[in-house]
């Protein structure tokens, strides 16, 4: 549904099965934060602590949790959800506007070899270079200024943002998508090192970068290709803003990698994970299925399976809240030793006057 089409406060509550609170017949347009959101948007109370914000709030319209009870203004309205922040993901998929259409066919700038194979309905935007041997499926978008190497193929249905370098030899699957600044299939970081005043000798990368189905990839991500095989990144998973992945890593399907997660050459990364920012995972490691690494966290050996860590060395969760707790004690405790040491002095000096 197109922001230009407004629709009414009664008619939202309904196609969100939520209970309306105050006015049925306000038009809304739009969505938009309680704090900046106005009268003709919705918005929404996805955490507690943010309650105080819904009544100074000009949206018109919010979504609150059954445990929010204050009624809402005249000329506003409340639509009770069991779930606010997934309702709000309704509603901004109903106001959404429409995505850009790309036609088919390849822009006049850019450059395609000969020996390239783009198919008819495949987009390739200007001043895109596609090398001999790539191919490019059905629908496909390349955007501007991207690069397809030699070799490389994409996928059906898969849209690649402008400034996106996808290296020789390299697999893109289908319904795949990879903003603009990331790298797919740059060298791993192989060298034997020669640390008495020669030259570091470089070890050659010959391995690929496989992305599979349904993949999508953040902005300014850099995928190493394998020093030999490939680095794989699985089915469905989804790869945030700034995300180092080196050599021969292959990521489990439907996993999370978060901002700025650094994961080090052959390390595994099973089903369902999520690597929070800024985490980092050394080489050889191996993370199990539906483990979870928080942010800022340090992972140097195997994770088992469903685990939860955190910190650097990262340990199991409640072994860090346990271990923060006691450091957060030590002056106290240092304190009661000290007090314990005098009464103790005291008394062996009160024992020696009867003796």
């Amino acid at each position: 549904m197109s922001q230009s089409i407004p629709r009414t406060s009664g008619e939202l509550a309904a196609a969100l099965g939520g209970v309306l609170k105050g006015a049925a017949d306000l038009a809304i347009a739009g969505v938009g934060a309680l704090n900046e959101a106005g009268p003709g948007q919705v918005s929404f109370l996805g955490n507690e602590k943010y309650a105080s914000q819904v009544l100074p709030s000009k949206a018109g319209v919010v979504l609150v949790p059954e445990k929010f009870t204050v009624e809402p203004p005249a000329g506003r309205a409340w639509v009770v959800c069991k779930d606010p922040s997934a309702a709000f993901m309704q509603v901004v998929m109903l106001f959404a506007p429409p995505p850009p259409v790309f036609a088919a066919g390849v822009h006049p700038s850019a450059v395609v070899d000969p020996a390239a194979k783009v198919a008819a309905s495949a987009h390739v935007g200007a001043n895109a270079v596609i090398e001999a041997g790539a191919v490019i499926g059905e629908r496909t978008v390349i955007g501007a200024l991207s690069y397809v190497g030699h070799e490389a193929q994409v996928g059906n249905d898969t849209l690649i943002y402008p400034n996106v370098s996808i290296r020789e030899r390299c697999r893109v699957g289908s319904r795949v998508i990879i903003h603009s600044g990331t790298t797919v299939g740059s060298d791993g970081f192989g060298y034997i090192p020669n640390l008495t005043g020669g030259m570091h000798t470089k070890i050659p990368q010959v391995g690929i970068v496989q992305i599979d189905d349904d993949v999508e990839i953040g902005a300014n991500v850099a995928i190493d290709r394998a020093r030999f095989g490939r680095t794989r990144i699985k089915r469905g998973a989804k790869i945030d803003n700034l995300v180092q992945i080196a050599h021969n890593v292959e990521i489990g399907e439907l996993s999370f990698i978060i901002a700025q997660v650094g994961i080090s050459g052959s390390s595994r990364v099973g089903r369902g994970c999520v690597l929070w920012g800024q985490a980092g995972i050394a080489g050889h490691v191996e993370i199990g299925d539906g483990a979870q690494v928080l942010a800022q966290s340090g992972v140097a050996k195997d994770v088992a399976p469903g685990a939860r860590l955190v910190g650097s060395p990262a340990v199991p969760e409640r072994e860090w809240v346990r271990d923060l707790f006691n450091v957060h004690r030590i002056d106290k405790l240092s304190a009661q030793i000290k007090e314990l040491r005098q009464q103790v002095e005291a008394l062996r000096a009160g024992a020696g006057k009867t003796v």
